[in-house]
């Protein structure tokens, strides 16, 4: 069972909540998300995906909820942008050969994220001897 905050990320490896403040096109930027996959992935139309003070807030909570799972990766290649964005965008077996940008467009994030805390906490456990 995973502990009960392994679904936050500890620190902001990827600078998302720079100055406190959160820098959602960062994160559209990061994994290179255009307008089209906002649009999907946060369930309003193209021409309200923004990223100001006007920005929806179904846009802005599901930016910071792959901003989060963005760091949590991160945390795992000790804060490394690179490889962190290449686990996104590289096809994985364990999730059926799909990518991990792939799930979060085609609104498969949760499953993505229990794959993800699964993982950490199997990495965290003592490896037997």
């Amino acid at each position: 069972m995973a502990a009960l905050f392994e679904n936050v990320h500890q620190d902001d490896q990827l600078g998302f909540w720079a100055d406190s403040t959160f820098q959602p096109k960062q994160v559209a930027e990061f994994l290179e998300f255009d307008t089209n996959d906002i649009s999907k992935i946060a369930g309003v139309a193209k021409v309200s995906v923004r990223y100001d003070e006007k920005m929806p807030k179904q846009v802005k909570d599901h930016l910071e909820q792959i901003a989060n799972v963005c760091n949590l990766v991160a945390n795992f290649f000790d804060g490394d942008a690179i490889k962190t964005a290449l686990w996104f965008k590289t096809s994985n077996p364990q999730l059926g050969g799909v990518t991990p940008r792939d799930m979060i467009c085609v609104g498969r994030y949760k499953k993505l994220m229990q794959f993800i805390v699964d993982a950490v906490e199997r990495n965290r456990a003592p490896q037997a001897a």
